[in-house]
């Protein structure tokens, strides 16, 4: 039996996407027990986890924000007897974790985030796109070259259980017609549609009869400005900043589908098996961070030379008019949305 430490601290996307491959490797290898350091806001995503997956949570927000207390806390990882540590992560704070390892005669397996391959596919027009890895992938290249053997077995976080269909319907009602959900929002301002035509699409698909659309988002901000929507129009449900994540994820688990931006809810939705209508900006699919199993044909984007101009979305737009969202009408979302709902 090994102890395997696997480190993947932030961002709540990129860690939803380590759970298919963590869960899968868990269940393959029931000898073997797993650790995962992530932020303590975090661990509620890891619900439904098999026995030997151990959630340990860090909080580089506050106690471990400096050098010199991150330190302390992976020193103390040493109790834990750990026999090798899995870096998902490949940043600063990860690396720590790594020479500790080292020091200690502990192997460590680092992935490889093919930082080339990203650089080429956000320069400047002219350039030819490709696909790049899938991130997801990468995390279980990074099992593989430690000796795991598995297959894809994850397909959902409630798989198995039934629970979150009698809450969510004890929270929101037994549902009737069908159920939409819209997350308008992104950490970065390049994976943002216009605010001003999403309220458009809201708009639009509030008038069609038999559809209750859910608002997603965080509290402040986000949340006054969803409630604002949830006022102006019928049928329409704001939940930002009202419920936990267990409860978030439990109710876009039963969701006919999810409108989303390239963001942590996209990914939210692909751990409960939900299907998402996406749409992209300054960001892209080939960049490896389209959500787990999620069908390319429900994704929305505009074909310009330009993009993908960034891979977080992060960079100011170049062209200074950001036409990759702004060409994207609203009708054009509602056209895709209804496309997606005649055919289930």
């Amino acid at each position: 039996m090994s102890k395997i430490l696997v480190i993947r601290l932030s961002a709540m996307g990129d860690v939803a996407m380590t759970i298919p491959v963590l869960y899968a490797v868990a269940e393959a290898n029931p000898n073997d027990s797993f650790s995962i350091l992530t932020q303590k806001l975090l661990i509620p995503l890891f619900i439904n986890r098999p026995p030997n997956i151990n959630v340990m949570g860090v909080d580089t927000k506050a106690t471990e924000k400096s050098f010199f207390g991150f330190l302390g806390y992976v020193l103390k990882l040493k109790r834990y007897q750990f026999d090798m540590a899995l870096d998902l992560h490949g940043v600063i704070r990860s690396r720590i974790v790594d020479i500790i390892f080292h020091i200690h005669g502990k192997k460590v397996f680092i992935i490889d985030k093919r930082r080339a391959e990203r650089k080429r596919l956000v320069a400047r027009p002219p350039k030819i796109i490709h696909p790049l890895r899938a991130a997801t992938d990468c995390y279980a290249d990074v099992f593989r070259n430690a000796g795991f053997c598995f297959e894809e077995s994850f397909v959902s976080l409630f798989a198995g259980h039934t629970e979150n269909r009698e809450e969510t319907a004890a929270i929101f009602g037994v549902k009737k017609g069908r159920w939409i959900g819209i997350a308008p929002f992104a950490k970065h301002q390049g994976k943002i549609y216009p605010v001003e035509k999403m309220e458009r699409v809201v708009q639009l698909l509030s008038e069609q009869e038999n559809l209750t659309i859910f608002l997603f988002g965080s509290r402040g901000e986000e949340e006054r400005m969803l409630s604002t929507w949830e006022m102006k129009y019928k049928n329409t449900v704001s939940v930002a900043g009202k419920y936990a994540l267990d409860k978030e994820l439990a109710l876009i688990s039963v969701l006919d589908v999810l409108l989303s931006m390239d963001s942590a809810n996209m990914h939210l939705a692909s751990l409960v098996g939900t299907n998402v209508i996406s749409v992209w900006g300054a960001t892209h699919p080939y960049a490896g961070f389209y959500g787990y199993r999620q069908r390319a044909d429900l994704a929305i984007q505009t074909d310009l030379p330009c993009r993908p101009c960034s891979i977080y979305g992060k960079k100011t737009c170049f062209r200074g008019d950001r036409a990759c969202m702004n060409l994207i009408t609203p009708e054009q979302i509602i056209h895709k949305i209804n496309n997606y709902l005649q055919a289930l």
